[in-house]
């Protein structure tokens, strides 16, 4: 146990990548394991990665790709400036109404901000934003799409604790939009400081874009209204999305979207490829754990120190929080959540609050350097310095520790909407 843990941390220090420092760990102790036959290390990564569900994640991918491709993102934007953008920071609170859209769209973080920093930074620069205020905005906006259902945090948390995926979507909502209301009230109190520039409300331009966004406003119905409705799976619901995007791409831009689907295929299958691999790389490492009763073991000895659940969330949080500075959400999730979550049913933590909060807590991660992608997705996309956006990010972030606080002492945030909407029959 102690070999094997050491083995992963010195490859973690030495910059190896998640996926390869768990699989190659957990090979090289199970080849010289004269119990263990080498064929389980295929069987495992290979049983992993089969699971029905996991098909959610490649397909909203692919359908968050196609609808930013087709336009939608953009007329978002333009809803959502038109309806707010005579507030202070008006532009900067439509952006994070547009990012909370996106969000019930794509479950990309990255995605998200790469979009927006495309979209929404040249024009917050124009109407007198200071680079610093317009990059860190969006940088930090673009993890509200971990929380906003379809998230692929989520997903990735319900496979490997085999929670409702349904319940976690809707877990998501209520903690999300306390994201957004902590960015746009951070924005508006920034743009009055500043004394920034702000526009005025017109109803025909309010009408006019409300139209041109109403294809966008269709694809959270599909997914949420399947979901709800019971119609569909999460997968059977990413493959509903999937449809409808290619259905409104070759609907607006008719024979001219066949050349947009091959670069948007390749997109999806790279990243798809990165998370299916971790993924495989975590079944050979819960095989590996599950033979040495790792996870027994660590919960005796929390137990046995004798935290409280309080305690135990916010030690697991600062953990969280440290390794967001190193690596990326998905592998904070598929490192941590199979050792630490035995531990928290022991000490009788829901296991969909734990999600939430271990999702905020990822969120955090996309803006904290040195790895914060977001930060690097928005400063290579809009060429904005990497310290400018990440100086513009500390407001925001302090909001988020904000939000991730009051939903560690207040569970019924996360637990309330599952436990009205999400029926036994759904469950």
């Amino acid at each position: 146990m102690n070999i094997t843990g050491i083995v992963v941390l010195v490859l973690l220090v030495l910059s190896v990548p998640i996926g390869i420092a768990l699989s190659a760990s957990s090979a090289a102790f199970i080849l010289f394991d004269p119990l263990l036959q080498p064929e389980v290390i295929f069987r495992a990564f290979f049983n992993f990665i089969s699971r029905y569900s996991l098909m959610a994640i490649p397909l909203f991918i692919f359908a968050g790709f196609l609808m930013e491709k087709t336009g939608l993102v953009g007329q978002l934007f333009k809803f959502s400036d038109s309806l707010v953008g005579w507030l202070p920071g008006g532009f900067g609170v439509a952006t994070v109404m547009a990012c909370v859209m996106f969000g019930a769209i794509s479950g990309s973080s990255v995605a998200m901000a790469a979009a927006m920093a495309v979209i929404a930074i040249p024009e917050m620069l124009q109407r007198g934003y200071p680079p610093w205020l317009a990059g860190g905005l969006v940088a930090t906006a673009g993890g509200i799409a971990m929380l906003i259902p379809p998230s692929i945090i989520l997903i990735l948390y319900g496979i490997v604790t085999e929670t409702s995926v349904v319940r976690l979507f809707f877990a998501g909502v209520i903690p999300g939009l306390l994201l957004a209301i902590g960015n746009i009230i951070t924005v508006m109190f920034i743009a009055w400081f500043l004394k920034l520039p702000r526009g005025s409300f017109d109803r025909r331009r309010l009408w006019a874009e409300s139209k041109g966004a109403l294809p966008a406003f269709g694809m959270p119905v599909v997914i949420l209204g399947g979901l709800y409705g019971g119609l569909f799976t999460p997968t059977e619901a990413a493959a509903a999305a999937c449809g409808y995007a290619l259905i409104y791409g070759f609907i607006r831009k008719r024979g001219e979207f066949f050349k947009d689907l091959l670069p948007v295929a390749a997109r999806s299958l790279n990243l798809t490829a990165v998370v299916l691999f971790l993924v495989g790389s975590v079944g050979v490492f819960q095989f590996l754990m599950a033979n040495l009763y790792w996870p027994q073991k660590i919960t005796e000895a929390v137990v046995g120190v004798g935290l409280t659940p309080y305690g135990f969330l916010f030690a697991y949080v600062g953990v969280l929080l440290l390794l967001g500075m190193l690596i990326d959400g998905v592998a904070m999730v598929l490192l941590t959540v199979p050792v630490v979550f035995p531990v928290a049913l022991a000490l009788k933590i829901d296991p969909v609050h734990l999600a939430i909060i271990v999702t905020l807590a990822v969120e955090t991660g996309v803006v904290t350097p040195p790895v914060g992608l977001n930060v690097f997705a928005v400063s290579g996309t809009a060429k904005i310095p990497v310290l400018e956006v990440t100086k513009g990010t500390i407001p925001f972030f302090l909001g988020d520790l904000a939000v991730l606080v009051v939903v560690i002492f207040y569970p019924v945030l996360a637990t309330w909407l599952p436990n009205l909407l999400v029926t036994d029959v759904f469950k």
